[in-house]
C-alpha cells in the first residue's frame, strides 16, 4: 500500500438545496488492493457517480447478494452494509440525500427505496444522463459540485408542488434522533410530538423506509463507525462507551449485523480505511 494516492475534497451544496442535499464528496484513489469495501448505513439516502469504470455493488455483505454494475446508483435508506467491490481504484463523487431531499429530487418517500440500490437513470431519467456526462466532462472539483448545485436545483424545481410533502412530525422526530446520535428514548420522542409510539413508529417507517427505534440504532452504529475510523482510532471498548452502546459486546453484536462481520475482521479487510 506504500504506492497508493488517495485525494478526498467535500462541499456544502448551494443553500437552497441544504434541506435537501447534505453534502458532496469528490474522492480519487489509487493503487490500493484490491477488496470489498463496506460502504455502511447510516442516517443519509447515499448517491454515487462513478468518474471512472462502473461501480460492482451489492445490497448486503458476505450474504450473497447479487453483485451489479452501475455507472451511477441511488441508495435508500438501509440497517445493513452494501458491499462496494474494487480492484484498487476508486473515482467519483457521493452527494448525500436527507429524507426530504428523496422527495424533492427523486419525488418519492425515501421508504420507496428503502433496502435497494438503485440505478440513478431509474429515478430521474434524461436529467442523469446529462448530469452523468457533464461531469465526467468536468477536469475540476470545483466544476462538478457546481454542476450537481445546478443538476439538483433543476430536479427539486421540476417537482415543484406536485410531490407531497412529509408530515412535519415526521422530520422533527428524524431531526430529533439525529441530533442526539440515537441515544433517546422513542416514545419521549412521540410524547413530545403528541402522538403514540406506535403511531409514530407507522409514519415513520412509511416516510422513512425505518422504523425509528432501527433508526437510532443505525445512527448509534454510525456514530461508533466515525470514531473507529478517525485517524487515531479509539480502543473498541471507548468506542462502544462513547457512542452509547451497553459494552464492548453489545458493539460486537451490532457491528456484526450492520456490516456481516466482525469489528476486527472489518478492520483487517478495510483496504481503504483512512484512504479519506
Amino acid at each position: 500500500m506504500e504506492d497508493h494516492t488517495a485525494t478526498r475534497i467535500e462541499a456544502r451544496p448551494a443553500p437552497a438545496l441544504r434541506r435537501y442535499v447534505g453534502s458532496y464528496i469528490g474522492f480519487d484513489l489509487r493503487g490500493f488492493p484490491a477488496g470489498v469495501h463496506c460502504g455502511p448505513p447510516g442516517r443519509m439516502l447515499t448517491t454515487v457517480i462513478s468518474l471512472s469504470d462502473p461501480l460492482e455493488m451489492a445490497a448486503g455483505v458476505d450474504d450473497g447478494s447479487p453483485v451489479t454494475r452501475f455507472g451511477s446508483v441511488a441508495g435508500g435508506p438501509m440497517c445493513r452494509s452494501v458491499a462496494i467491490h474494487h480492484d484498487g481504484r476508486q473515482h467519483g463523487v457521493q452527494v448525500s440525500l436527507t429524507p426530504l431531499g428523496a422527495r424533492a429530487v427523486y419525488g418519492m418517500p425515501a421508504a420507496a427505496l428503502a433496502h435497494q440500490l438503485v440505478p440513478l437513470d431509474a429515478l430521474l431519467g434524461a436529467l442523469e444522463v446529462e448530469l452523468a456526462d457533464r461531469i465526467r466532462a468536468a477536469t475540476t472539483w470545483a466544476a462538478r459540485f457546481a454542476v450537481l448545485d445546478e443538476s439538483f436545483l433543476r430536479a427539486v424545481g421540476r417537482g415543484g408542488d406536485r410531490v407531497p410533502r412529509a408530515r412535519p412530525e415526521v422530520a422533527e422526530a428524524w431531526r430529533r434522533l439525529v441530533a442526539a446520535r440515537g441515544r433517546v428514548q422513542v416514545g419521549a420522542v412521540a410524547a413530545e410530538l403528541g402522538w403514540s409510539r406506535r403511531y409514530l413508529t407507522e409514519r415513520f417507517r412509511g416516510e422513512v423506509g425505518l422504523s425509528p427505534k432501527t433508526f437510532a440504532r443505525v445512527l448509534r452504529f454510525e456514530h461508533a463507525h466515525e470514531l473507529a475510523t478517525a485517524h487515531d482510532p479509539l480502543p473498541w471498548a471507548a468506542v462502544a462507551t462513547v457512542s452509547g452502546y451497553a459494552d464492548q459486546a453489545h458493539l460486537v453484536r451490532e457491528w456484526g449485523e450492520f456490516t456481516g462481520r466482525s469489528p476486527t475482521v472489518w478492520r483487517r479487510g478495510e483496504v481503504l480505511l483512512g484512504s479519506g
